[in-house]
């Protein structure tokens, strides 16, 4: 496995207006790469130039051969507050539709980024926040975090954050949460699957490292096999559900990892990874 350089902060010069702080923070080290939402003031809003930052982020995370698991955190009292509303308000249709079509985009980039994400709550996730934490792979959440999708409230339903939703707890208590906007507890989020497991807050950032760490142990090449092949089979019929994962096993084991763990399970001795 690669060893990674000491945790150092990058930004980039676009993510934000001239004299402003970016929209996202980028940290790597140790393997794990940590991108902050940086709009405090703004509770997070996912608007265009955070959609594009937080993408444009993603993208580098995926390419960077040090980062073998990412992690997504914000900063201020709420992890995201969702769309940035005043961009919704009297738009025309297609700006509407780029701006919704941005937002899945990014959305699918953290499903089909070839490594592990998780989120990191530590406040309100809201509306499409709810759905950049259903999206991730895992999470982890702080006891003080709570999830809505608060749509209904002001006519506009919560549609698209409904998509990864339905996909992370059962389509009943999803729906509700649709139907009423009440927000739910930690507690409740993870009774229901919506997070993997909650923490007191001044554990959450050393709990999802450890998380992290504990993925960084194996192959990235198996891990990104492993998750590319969940997604293509998790909401497929049985048949065809094992008609993907055949195909995924018997490309897995023609790899070199999948060989040397193999052997190295065999022979009673730890194994050597290519990556």
């Amino acid at each position: 496995m690669s060893s990674a350089p000491a945790s150092h902060a990058t930004t980039d010069p676009r993510s934000a207006p001239a004299g402003e702080n970016p929209y996202v923070l980028a940290e790597r080290g140790a393997g794990i790469g940590r991108l902050t939402l940086n709009r405090p003031e703004r509770r997070n809003a996912l608007s265009r130039p955070m959609l594009g930052a937080l993408g444009a982020a993603l993208e580098a995370m995926a390419a960077d051969p040090e980062v073998g698991v990412v992690v997504i955190a914000a900063r201020g009292p709420v992890f995201s507050a969702g769309h940035d509303l005043r961009e919704i308000r009297g738009a025309e249709e297609p700006a509407l539709c780029e701006l919704f079509s941005l937002c899945t985009s990014v959305m699918e980039s953290v499903r089909l980024l070839p490594k592990p994400v998780i989120a990191e709550v530590h406040g309100l996730a809201s509306a499409a926040g709810c759905q950049l934490v259903a999206s991730c792979d895992l999470a982890v959440a702080s006891r003080e975090a709570a999830f809505q999708t608060p749509g209904v409230k002001i006519g506009l339903f919560c549609s698209t954050p409904a998509v990864p939703l339905a996909r992370a707890i059962p389509a009943k208590p999803a729906l509700e949460m649709l139907l009423t906007g009440r927000p739910i507890p930690a507690e409740e989020a993870w009774r229901l699957g919506l997070v993997n497991r909650v923490v007191a807050p001044e554990a959450l950032r050393a709990e999802t490292e450890a998380l992290a760490r504990e993925i960084l142990q194996y192959s990235r090449t198996t891990v990104a096999l492993g998750k590319r092949a969940f997604f293509a089979q998790v909401a497929k019929e049985h048949g065809a559900a094992y008609t993907v994962a055949e195909a995924a096993m018997t490309e897995n084991a023609q790899q070199p990892d999948a060989q040397e763990g193999i052997g190295a399970f065999l022979e009673k001795r730890q194994p050597k990874w290519q990556e």
